[in-house]
């Protein structure tokens, strides 16, 4: 089954993508959930012709992400944990806390496009930040023990 993405779906395509997909993913999930549409030759001639109309503001809007992504590579984030003797979080570190860290510093970075693995311990990191389809920065982070002082 082809389907028109209608918006950006992690591991499988970007927003106005012709992504063909099994026909139960499609069915029962995709379509359902508004993120995607049966993907017919209407459908594509007006994908199409919206995908002209927005070429320049597409441009613009990498060019921000261009950016704000050479910002971000430079940036080395501290963000401290609760932990135990042997240096194991409770709980973990994940995108969530990233996009707190981020925003102290004055980036406001959804937390949806941020991709790393849950910390469960104190140590250092990359997470990646999909900024747009052509563009991603990585960013380090430095996890510490939370002291109880």
């Amino acid at each position: 089954m082809e389907v028109i993405l209608k918006e950006d779906v992690i591991n499988l395509g970007y927003k106005n993508d012709i992504v063909k997909v099994k026909d139960g993913y499609g069915r029962n999930y995709l379509i359902p959930q508004g993120k995607a549409v049966i993907a017919t030759e209407s459908a594509k001639k007006i994908i199409a012709e919206n995908e002209r109309q927005r070429a320049h503001k597409l441009a613009k809007i990498k060019a921000d992400s261009e950016t704000l992504a050479e910002k971000l590579n430079g940036i080395v984030l501290n963000i401290t944990a609760k932990a135990n003797a042997e240096g194991v979080i409770f709980g973990g570190v994940g995108a969530a806390q990233i996009a707190e860290a981020l925003a102290a510093k004055g980036f406001e970075i959804d937390r949806k496009i941020i991709e790393t693995e849950t910390v469960k311990a104190v140590g250092s990191y990359v997470a990646k930040i999909n900024l747009h389809r052509d563009v991603k920065a990585e960013i380090s982070f430095e996890v510490t023990a939370e002291s109880d002082e």
